[in-house]
Parts: C-alpha cells; structure tokens; sequence
C-alpha cells in the first residue's frame, strides 16, 4: 500500500459512483485494547459485502488523517483514520488506516464484486 494522495484516490473513488458495488468496512482497537490495559475496551465494527450505490464520494485531511464519505440515497458510510490505499489486481480500491505499531485500526474497501478473502 501507498500513502494515500487527495487527488488519486478522489479519482479511484468516483470510479464507482452510480454503480452498484460491494463495501468492506472494518473498524477496531480489538484485543489491542485489553492486552495493553485490562480496564480498556475493545470496540470496533465490521460490515462485509454490503451491495450499495454512492451518488457522491469525497475524501478529506492531510497527512496520516484521511476521511472517506460516500453518499447513499438514504444516507451515508463513513470512515476516518485512513492513510494507505491501493488498487489491487481485481480493480478493488482498498484503503487502511494502522496504529503505531503497524496494527490495522480502519479499513474501508470497495469492489463491483464481492469479496471473498
């Protein structure tokens, strides 16, 4: 993956506008949480092969702070703390965001077929 760029990912987002296409979006602290602290809380979300059609997709921020919107007709996906992206050899936009050590925290990708790994 390569740090992400406004202007290229901008490019890869619109790629998808008005099409039907799949949504993997994934976000957690997971055990990171309760291995360094046994009082944190593991939290995150996790939705895989949601078949949606955006109208409008924007990316914001700067540096290692990037947020995704795609706009639905009856609402929104969201996703922030993105830094790296690639198109993979399926065409696939992916996008992550990693903690200091390297630990996946957010990952936003999306595909005009399902994902099957």
């Amino acid at each position: 993956m390569e740090q992400i760029t406004i202007d290229q990912v901008q490019k890869q987002l619109e790629r998808f506008l008005n099409k039907d296409v799949y949504v993997h979006l994934e976000t957690t602290n997971g055990a990171y949480a309760s291995h360094n602290n046994d009082k944190a809380y593991n939290v995150g979300a996790f939705i895989r092969n949601a078949q949606v059609n955006y109208k409008h997709a924007k990316i914001v921020g700067s540096g290692n702070a990037f947020r995704v919107g795609l706009k639905l007709d009856i609402g929104w996906i969201y996703a922030e703390g993105l830094s790296q992206y690639e198109v993979d050899d399926n065409d696939r936009l992916l996008m992550a965001g990693h903690d200091r050590e390297g630990r996946l925290m957010v990952a936003l990708e999306i595909s005009e077929t399902p994902f099957t790994y």
